[in-house]
């Protein structure tokens, strides 16, 4: 087999690597390896800058100069920076360490930083660096990628909802024919359900914590004993856009994030139920897809134009709430003050949340192509007379009729009844005229109850 083994878009393992690549740019320049150093450094650097704040003798403040130097590593961090931190890294074979060595270097051409270079790190373990880096990366991943996706599908389908909100449609309760809605009631009711699972990814608050090896300050302590080393981690933190947490081991227990990755896999579980039910929509011809032009269905059917966004959407969700689980099931859990466990999986953020976004676009691509076809979704329920045993045996109820249930049950119940059959039956019960004139006039497409109102509420 003459395959290159070197990385390209045909020879990654990871189809966000490769086949999916360009879906998931957003994510890459945060949840990378490269995007995981350089949030390491601006951890850093907003620990060294803060240090040269508390007016200690040993690291007097920064003067301008000095400060706009540190920041500009931060905002000009590269990928070259990147590999030459890799560089050192097969050195030291210490991640962490390797980003702190290369602070080093950067700093080493200004006198007043270079003076203070001990005091990058000062008094951290790993992963007070790590943690805090992590906050940031899925603090920033959520908000520029993951909640646009989910608004993106949550907007599309709100103006669907409005749009066919008067759409008599025929349910399927166990698959059978029941009560009907109307498209636009079911489209609201997944919008509804979107709305809020939106809102709990969004309002999950990430912590970290800057409090050493066993989160109790006990180097910072042994060094300066005056600092509120506490209040002062607080101030970093708040100074980054996070919480502190203030009662940890080692690692900050990640339980923010189980909270942040269940809720975004039940977000994407009611997608999941979407796209499922629109693919079925689709089988009973009551969507017709947009045509794309030189695009082929099948290797060997012509014919074909399958719902290939929705069963791809379908798939990766599922690779995503399946990393997502095991994310919010295994990270919480160290054993002791810290096992190294979490570390590696925690290296999968892109990759749960990448097929999230690959997922979002699938599903998003294959609303826009959806085409209604009234015609067919009202040749369906208007062959089913049987659905209006409903109001006919309530009615019935209502009026004080005898087994209002047993008659209808005897007269539809799985052999279905003709609109004559139907109102033959109406016509001879003993009800007053108003209401017989009510059920003689109900046709299955006008038996849709508030479904058109609450559709267009949504």
């Amino acid at each position: 087999m003459l395959i290159d083994s070197s990385l390209s878009e045909l020879t990654a393992l990871s189809p966000l690597d490769g086949r999916y690549a360009a879906k998931v740019q957003g994510l890459r320049p945060l949840l990378s390896e490269a995007g995981f150093m350089a949030h390491r450094v601006e951890v850093e650097v907003a620990w060294l800058i803060g240090l040269s704040t508390l007016g200690l003798p040993e690291l007097p403040a920064f003067d301008a100069a000095a400060r706009a130097r540190l920041l500009r590593v931060v905002q000009e961090f590269s990928q070259a920076d990147a590999a030459r931190i890799k560089v050192i890294e097969r050195k030291t074979n210490h991640d962490v360490k390797a980003v702190e060595y290369w602070l080093k270097e950067q700093v080493a051409d200004t006198p007043e930083l270079a003076a203070a270079a001990e005091f990058i790190h000062f008094a951290c373990t790993s992963e007070d660096i790590n943690n805090t880096a992590h906050a940031l990366m899925l603090q920033r991943a959520r908000s520029s990628c993951l909640l646009p996706a989910f608004e993106s599908i949550l907007q599309r389908l709100r103006e669907l909802a409005h749009q066919h909100a008067g759409q008599p449609l025929l349910s399927r309760t166990h698959g059978q024919p029941a009560t009907p809605s109307t498209l636009g009631k079911e489209l609201a009711n997944v919008v509804a359900r979107l709305q809020r699972a939106i809102r709990a990814v969004a309002d999950v608050q990430p912590l970290a914590k800057l409090n050493g090896a066993t989160g109790n300050y006990n180097a910072h302590l042994a060094a300066c004993p005056d600092v509120d080393w506490p209040a002062f981690s607080a101030r970093v933190l708040q100074g980054l856009g996070l919480a502190q947490n203030p009662y940890t081991i080692q690692i900050e227990p990640h339980d923010w994030m189980a909270e942040l990755f269940d809720a975004i896999a039940r977000a994407n579980t009611i997608l999941l139920d979407l796209n499922r039910d629109l693919w079925g929509y689709i089988s009973l011809g009551y969507f017709r897809q947009r045509l794309r032009e030189g695009e082929v269905g099948s290797s060997t059917m012509p014919h074909k134009v399958n719902p290939i966004d929705f069963e791809n959407a379908e798939g990766n969700l599922g690779l995503a709430n399946a990393l997502l689980r095991h994310l919010s099931e295994k990270l919480p859990i160290s054993r002791w003050q810290r096992d190294l466990s979490d570390s590696t999986v925690l290296r999968n953020l892109g990759v749960a949340l990448g097929y999230t976004v690959v997922a979002c676009e699938a599903c998003l691509r294959g609303l826009g192509k959806l085409e209604l076809d009234a015609e067919a979704v009202d040749a369906d329920i208007d062959a089913c007379w049987e659905i209006l045993a409903e109001p006919v045996q309530t009615v019935m109820r209502r009026y004080g009729l005898p087994q209002p249930y047993e008659q209808l049950k005897a007269l539809t119940r799985g052999r279905g009844i003709t609109q004559e059959a139907l109102q033959g039956f109406i016509a001879g019960l003993d009800l007053p005229a108003e209401p017989k004139a009510r059920l003689l006039a109900l046709t299955p497409r006008a038996y849709i109850g508030l479904a058109a109102r609450l559709a267009a509420d949504i």
